[in-house]
């Protein structure tokens, strides 16, 4: 069987205000931006993208659990759920698929309630504080893990 070449992009709570909320924080880039980088990023290694982004953690959890049969990869910003989701957490780690964690912003500059990640442990990649460029390296740093 031939490994799937479609990785998951999961964008979390209030991430489709991206462009709008917080500029001095997230920039401008709206979250089309963000899919379109990604989707561009993936492509250079032959791999596509299916994207979902919710502000319902059971919307992301299904989408995390689908991920089983058709993508080889996830990238994930979690967005305020990356500080208080341990089933976000436990779905990552329960579908067993290399992730990439991404946060726009640098978080370990931030409050101090965003420096603890659920979602730490079950990343092999981890990039904040890029913007929304940081997307594309995690892509890139992720893909490569699974080159090998």
């Amino acid at each position: 069987m031939t490994a799937p070449r479609r990785i998951l992009l999961v964008n979390g709570p209030n991430l489709n205000l991206l462009g709008v909320r917080e500029p001095g924080i997230y920039g401008h880039e709206t979250l089309a931006d963000v899919e379109a980088l990604v989707t561009a990023t993936a492509a250079e290694a032959g791999y596509e993208v299916r994207a979902v982004q919710s502000n319902h953690e059971g919307v992301l959890l299904d989408a995390i659990h689908a991920a089983r049969e058709d993508c080889a990869a996830i990238v994930i910003n979690p967005g305020g759920l990356t500080h208080t989701s341990v089933v976000l957490r436990d779905a990552l780690s329960g579908v067993a698929l290399p992730v990439a964690e991404v946060h726009i912003s640098d978080v370990l500059a931030r409050e101090p309630f965003r420096h603890h990640s659920y979602v730490a442990d079950v990343a092999v990649v981890h990039v904040t504080g890029q913007g929304v460029a940081g997307y594309a390296d995690a892509t890139r740093r992720l893909l490569a893990t699974l080159a090998g």
